[in-house]
């Protein structure tokens, strides 16, 4: 009984750290991890803003990865020498800037691989990019910015000659819209009860 006890648990938990089946499709994402949808929307209540723009800035940072990191760097490709950053978990997150959201929003509890954590992390970065610099949560072109460069960073422009970054924050923001027009054919149906669910 407890063998099968830890079976089920392991289970349910692999379940939960696993990438979504269909990652492009934000309705399928919602559908087969339903605790990421009463997270994500608890997230969107507590911070304002549309669920879409964190969706589709998480899907660039890591696929859904739950303990996704930056590639480890070799010398001589063979000595490795550690990564290019301390960025862990859904949203990429680097160790200095989780602690300074573990005191303002989260708790002592918070860890970068749990999907309710890293999501509310973003709406949290969001929230601060709209207060220092003026970006809509809205805006996934310039929250995706702020979100790369820092909040210190996007305010000195250090995005402006990076050519290649705006290619990345455009590409979010088309995913945020595919994302929003998605979320909108399904809204209905995740908001009602298991029976809705089944039937629609």
């Amino acid at each position: 009984m407890r063998l099968l006890l830890l079976a089920v648990t392991l289970l349910m938990l692999s379940g939960c750290a696993s990438v979504p089946a269909n990652p492009g499709n934000i309705c399928d994402i919602f559908t087969e991890k339903r605790s990421w949808y009463k997270a994500a929307k608890s997230s969107s209540e507590r911070w304002g803003g549309p669920i879409s723009v964190p969706m589709a800035i998480m899907y660039q940072e890591s696929g859904f990865k739950h303990d996704a990191r930056p590639p480890m760097r070799y010398f001589l490709w063979i000595i490795p020498v550690g990564r290019a950053s301390s960025a862990y978990g859904y949203s990429q997150v680097k160790t200095g800037t989780w602690k300074d959201y573990q005191k303002d929003a989260g708790s002592m509890f918070s860890d970068r691989d749990d999907f309710g954590d890293a999501v509310d992390f973003v709406f949290w970065y969001m929230n601060i990019s709209q207060r220092r610099n003026g970006v809509s949560k809205w805006d996934t072109y310039n929250q995706y910015l702020n979100y790369h460069e820092g909040h210190g960073g996007y305010a000195r422009g250090s995005y402006k000659n990076k050519a290649w970054l705006k290619g990345v924050a455009r590409k979010v923001e088309r995913r945020s819209k595919t994302y929003s027009a998605q979320y909108s054919q399904c809204k209905k149906r995740l908001e009602g009860g298991w029976l809705r669910r089944l039937f629609s």
